[in-house]
């Protein structure tokens, strides 16, 4: 993702909340929050700001995904950084795109194979698409990339929350869409690769190499028509998580998250920030379709873990790859009623 957006934080709207000790007496305090209340209802309250859609679609609890395995999700999340940097090109690169094939055995899997010229010199690059066929004309993408970056190739950085933790959350998302055909639009799960800049800090003409490409062969094909919804995870599995509201995102799209999230009452984790995000989801919002990034830009203190060597296991929780992942089916349910 592009630094000069992200570092718009100036630009979020944060809203603090502090609890002190009350000065009043029991009974006066009980009198005073009643009253709070009472102005509050009348008023609205700070959820109010927050995306809204026209028709919300309460939860179904024979729908709504209840059965995301966290720690099945975060063994995975280990596996990938047990391999190390994985730039393209490189041997670890190797290693974890054959990993998530041999998770996807049985399963319809597209290959998306191609080089790129970049400074550093010519980079195989592949993107790997796993298919979930359903009932309705058209797919539903859920995406991530895999690759590390190519600069910091030299030192232990293994991203474990920048693109590890979001490429094993949809090896688990793999695991709830097996062996089922969806009663919805097909769902195409996407590891994309090049997705990270060839030079530090980002310089865009050497960077999202593979949704660039994929975005353009599907817009060729006749494909990025029949898309309804794109999905990207990034950076999900931060144990303090907040997901950003996108302002790039598609409005809509955002506004059924954000449902998602409320009908399975994880909407605190939504949201609460603003900001643009340059990210993967760019080509393909370039191109028209509707596309939307889950993506949780505040990664330490003033993001002092992002693209170091302190993106680590440790910084991440199983817990928030639950909450990413059952909001995604969610919203992908709510995608299939709209």
């Amino acid at each position: 993702m592009k630094p000069e957006k992200q570092r718009a934080k100036n630009r979020r709207h944060r809203r603090l909340w502090a609890r002190e000790t009350s000065p009043f007496p029991i009974f006066g305090e009980g009198v005073l929050w009643f009253s709070i209340v009472c102005v509050l209802s009348s008023l609205g309250t700070a959820s109010d700001t927050k995306p809204k859609t026209a028709h919300a679609v309460p939860a179904s609890p024979e729908q709504t995904p209840i059965a995301f395995n966290a720690s099945r999700a975060m063994q995975y999340v280990k596996e990938i950084v047990g391999f190390g940097p994985r730039p393209v090109g490189g041997v670890n690169h190797k290693k974890v795109e054959d990993y998530i094939l041999s998770h996807l055995k049985g399963i319809d899997v597209e290959r998306d194979d191609f080089e790129v010229t970049a400074t550093e010199g010519r980079f195989p690059v592949h993107n790997i698409i796993a298919k979930f066929p359903g009932t309705k004309d058209g797919i539903i993408v859920i995406a991530s990339h895999y690759d590390t970056n190519w600069p910091l190739k030299d030192v232990n950085y293994v991203g474990a929350n920048d693109g590890a933790s979001s490429s094993a959350l949809l090896l688990e998302i793999a695991n709830q869409l097996r062996g089922k055909k969806r009663d919805g639009y097909s769902v195409w799960l996407l590891w994309d690769d090049g997705e990270e800049s060839m030079r530090l800090p980002w310089y865009d003409p050497e960077s999202l190499y593979g949704v660039r490409h994929l975005a353009q062969k599907w817009q060729d094909d006749g494909t990025l028509k029949k898309i309804k919804a794109f999905i990207l995870e990034d950076m999900i599995g931060d144990a303090d998580l907040n997901i950003e509201h996108d302002t790039n995102s598609t409005s809509w799209l955002e506004d059924l998250i954000y449902q998602a999230a409320t009908n399975l009452g994880y909407q605190s984790h939504f949201f609460g920030r603003e900001m643009a995000v340059t990210d993967d989801h760019e080509p393909f919002l370039k191109h028209g379709v509707p596309a939307a990034d889950l993506i949780d830009f505040n990664y330490g203190y003033n993001d002092v873990f992002w693209h170091t060597t302190q993106d680590t296991i440790d910084k991440l929780s199983p817990k928030s790859l639950a909450i990413v992942g059952t909001v995604t089916l969610e919203t992908v349910r709510l995608v299939d009623q709209r």
